[in-house]
């Protein structure tokens, strides 16, 4: 059975081909969008062409003298070790120098085996990675096991790729464990896939590879590993502008990911200025 058939998608496609202000496209607009009474409005993104409908409104906001901002900012990383897999994030998200939220959750939980990560447009990013869950699901259906973070990440990148040069902006990694292992891949908006055993994407990055290229090792214990993953974010938060909120720590082990820790970077803060006082001095 195919997808669309399961997702309960016509034959003709989502879309006819009416111009955008036409009544049955914006018919079949309003039918395909409201998440909440359709069973495959996650299936597809409620535009035709949205790099066209971008290049409107930027070139709207030029005419009138209100520039578009679209500047991100955020902090997340990843690494592989001997006891499974670490992720962690920051919680800030920014549009510019302008604070949206402190207490975003930048890691999408698609099932108990599959994390993903948020890096560049919220919106873009937890949209797909719903999209991506729902797939995983159809997925391990039909047969009758889990997917593979391989396999999860290729579809990802199959689908982002699909989008390329239309608007995108993400910066993911999916983590997760599977028969194969701790297994970690950076997938992007330009449809680049890439397996590794440590990745940082966001502002902040470059502070938290500092951080993790002094204290990665692949024998690391869980509490260190924990520890690192931490202090990396919490040292990008304090250099990075962009970058802040909440330090979160998922640990993705044999039996599944769990929840390490959802401190305030402030606290943080407090905690290894008062360490390093205590080892080497005021």
């Amino acid at each position: 059975m195919a997808l669309a058939d399961v997702c309960g998608l016509p034959n003709g496609g989502m879309f006819n081909s009416a111009p955008m202000g036409h009544q049955f496209f914006q018919r079949d607009i309003s039918a395909g969008t409201q998440n909440l009474h359709n069973s495959f409005s996650l299936a597809v993104p409620p535009f035709q062409d949205p790099a066209e409908n971008l290049a409107k409104l930027q070139a709207h906001g030029e005419s009138s003298g209100i520039k578009m901002n679209f500047d991100h900012g955020t902090t997340t990383l990843g690494f592989r070790f001997q006891g499974g897999v670490i992720l962690a994030v920051d919680s800030r998200a920014t549009g510019g120098q302008f604070i949206g939220s402190q207490t975003m959750k930048k890691i999408v939980e698609i099932n108990d085996y599959l994390l993903g990560t948020l890096a560049g447009g919220a919106a873009d990013c937890v949209y797909w990675d719903r999209v991506l869950a729902k797939e995983c699901r159809i997925y391990e259906l039909r047969n009758k096991e889990r997917i593979s973070v391989a396999a999860a990440s290729k579809i990802m990148s199959n689908i982002v790729y699909y989008y390329k040069g239309m608007g995108l902006s993400m910066g993911m990694m999916l983590a997760g464990y599977d028969k194969r292992g701790p297994q970690l891949y950076y997938i992007d908006s330009e449809g680049t896939r890439t397996p590794g055993k440590v990745f940082s994407v966001g502002s902040g990055s470059i502070y938290a590879y500092g951080v993790l290229d002094s204290g990665y090792r692949w024998d690391l214990n869980d509490e260190e590993a924990q520890d690192l993953g931490r202090r990396a974010i919490y040292h990008a938060t304090h250099r990075d502008a962009y970058s802040g909120g909440i330090v979160r720590v998922y640990h993705i082990k044999p039996t599944g990911w769990v929840n390490i820790s959802n401190q305030d970077c402030m606290d943080l803060h407090f905690k290894y200025q008062a360490e390093k006082e205590q080892k080497f001095g005021a």
